[in-house]
């Protein structure tokens, strides 16, 4: 029981993250040319959106797994 309420608490602050940032963005390191001792490299900015929907979907699931867990005792 204790693995659901787990879970469920989990799945609660993950929604809510996602919901409050909308996303997160990361910095990836390509190497685009070397020409001998010389390297040619290009940062990129990455982001990943996370839909609201998708977010709040997962508030939905561990509140409902935490109710489940409580219940079960």
């Amino acid at each position: 029981m204790k693995a659901m309420r787990i879970v469920g608490v989990l799945l609660l602050v993950l929604g809510l993250a996602g919901f409050l940032t909308g996303g997160f963005s990361f910095t990836k390191d390509t190497t685009q040319a070397k020409l001998g001792p010389l390297e040619l490299t290009v940062k990129e900015k990455e982001s990943v959106n996370i839909p609201q929907w998708m977010s709040l979907g997962a508030m939905v699931l561990g509140g409902v797994v935490l109710v489940l867990g409580f219940r079960k005792n």
